[in-house]
């Protein structure tokens, strides 16, 4: 008895402790707002879903003579893209306006980062921020469509081979159509000569802009370059695989599958003001000194745009 009458009670309901209690496990609960639009989202994705899925089961969908399919692309194939360009690139696009709400017109962008997801990250870029959501038809090297499988996946979102027929068919029935005239020359430089063009080639590009009358759109894409530093080339594996160039990285192949995985640079996609064609006359395109001209003032465009927004850059991954 003494010493249970000695002992300080406790009591089962301390108004203090319950309240230093209750500071230390906050439930941060969302506001309702959020809750409801964090739902309707997650419910318009599925109800997305749900319809494509309706439709491609009956067959109503389009497939045009290029064998773009535009519900498979913009439910299928564009969504991936999403976290990519806007959580890991955090992609920002400038002079989105120069590219026309409609009709034809051709984008020429420089190419690099090893491996081309800046073709990727521009047509996204596109699809998601243009006003008029524009899918971008690029023009791609032989080998894309010789691959099994990405060759029909390119098919399928819009890619075509990149030769002036197909260019010239394109444009005239007023499509968006994107080229990258380095090629794997481009993409595929070593890491020390970054952002320094290479060669345009012959103009193919200018002439089917000329032949069009459409307008060509300088795009500069600055933080494609850091994703894959190329350090590297194993021309033996590059032979044996059949490709242009058999890239070595600070982390692949040394780290494996881990060393595929881009590293996060900063990204930035500026669109110039277009360059008029049609003001040239109809046989414009079978003049060698203006198609040779005009595809050197679109390189030099290019490459003092790069120059401008690398000076504006002060930092690979933060920007």
């Amino acid at each position: 008895m003494n010493a249970v009458a000695g002992a300080r009670v406790i009591p089962l309901h301390d108004p203090e402790r319950d309240a230093a209690r209750r500071a230390r496990h906050v439930e941060v609960v969302p506001e309702p707002e959020q809750q409801q639009s964090e739902t309707s989202d997650w419910e318009r994705r599925l109800a997305d879903l749900l319809s494509f899925a309706r439709r491609r089961i009956a067959g109503d969908y389009q497939i045009d003579e290029f064998g773009f399919d535009r519900d498979l692309t913009e439910n299928v194939l564009m969504p991936p893209l999403k976290p990519l360009y806007e959580k890991w690139f955090r992609v920002e696009t400038i002079g989105m306006n120069n590219i026309p709400l409609a009709g034809g017109a051709l984008i020429v962008a420089n190419h690099s980062g090893t491996l081309p997801l800046d073709a990727l990250m521009t047509s996204y870029g596109i699809a998601s921020e243009h006003p008029a959501h524009r899918s971008l038809r690029g023009l791609g090297a032989d080998l894309v469509f010789r691959t099994p499988l990405l060759g029909a996946i390119a098919r399928k979102g819009g890619q075509t081979l990149a030769c002036n027929a197909d260019a010239e068919r394109l444009l005239s029935s007023g499509e968006l159509v994107g080229v990258w005239p380095e090629g794997f020359k481009g993409v595929g430089k070593p890491f020390k000569d970054r952002y320094k063009l290479q060669r345009f080639g012959r103009g193919g590009f200018v002439s089917a802009a000329l032949k069009t009358g459409v307008p060509i759109i300088p795009c500069s894409i600055v933080g494609a370059e850091e994703i894959y530093p190329m350090i590297g080339d194993i021309k033996a594996l590059a032979r044996l695989f059949g490709f242009p160039y058999f890239p070595v990285t600070p982390f692949f192949p040394l780290l494996g599958p881990l060393g595929a995985i881009p590293l996060p640079s900063k990204w930035y996609i500026e669109f110039g003001e277009p360059i008029q064609t049609d003001v040239f006359g109809e046989n414009a395109s079978d003049d060698p000194m203006l198609v040779f001209n005009l595809t050197d003032q679109v390189r030099e465009t290019i490459q003092q745009t790069l120059y401008r927004l690398l000076t504006q850059r002060r930092n690979v991954f933060l920007g």
